[in-house]
């Protein structure tokens, strides 16, 4: 299935235009560095650009910023999550604010995430 060319393009633009807590998250997940998975960021799930993507493992991580906290944004996270989990994936969502300031709970809790897929996957 060939992937809509805007789409790519509105990826690319956004991982040139990450925000301070995805930024540091790709440090600490790129090259294998988390787990020795990989990971990729920005990743087209058509219709959806999802912030960070383990194929191996099938699981989406988000980074949510304060507009995910309004009514309209718990609305369109609840159905983007729906789809997600509807093609098997696993999709778990942190807080930027915590990525920046509790980056080791956010790690700790994202090792027992990986740990638990890593058991059950072939």
């Amino acid at each position: 299935m060939k992937l809509d060319p805007q789409l790519l393009e509105f990826a690319k633009t956004m991982r040139t235009n990450a925000t301070d807590a995805e930024n540091l998250m790709w440090q600490l997940l790129r090259a294998k560095r988390f787990m020795n998975l990989k990971f990729r960021r920005q990743h087209v799930i058509a219709p959806y650009i999802v912030d960070f993507y383990c194929h191996k493992l099938g699981l989406v991580i988000e980074l949510d910023g304060s507009q995910h906290g309004t009514d309209q944004g718990k609305e369109y996270d609840a159905e983007r999550t729906k789809f997600l989990e509807a093609l098997d994936l696993m999709v778990v969502r942190y807080w930027n604010h915590d990525v920046l300031s509790r980056t080791d709970v956010v790690l700790g809790d994202l090792w027992k995430v990986c740990f638990e897929l890593k058991k059950t996957s072939p």
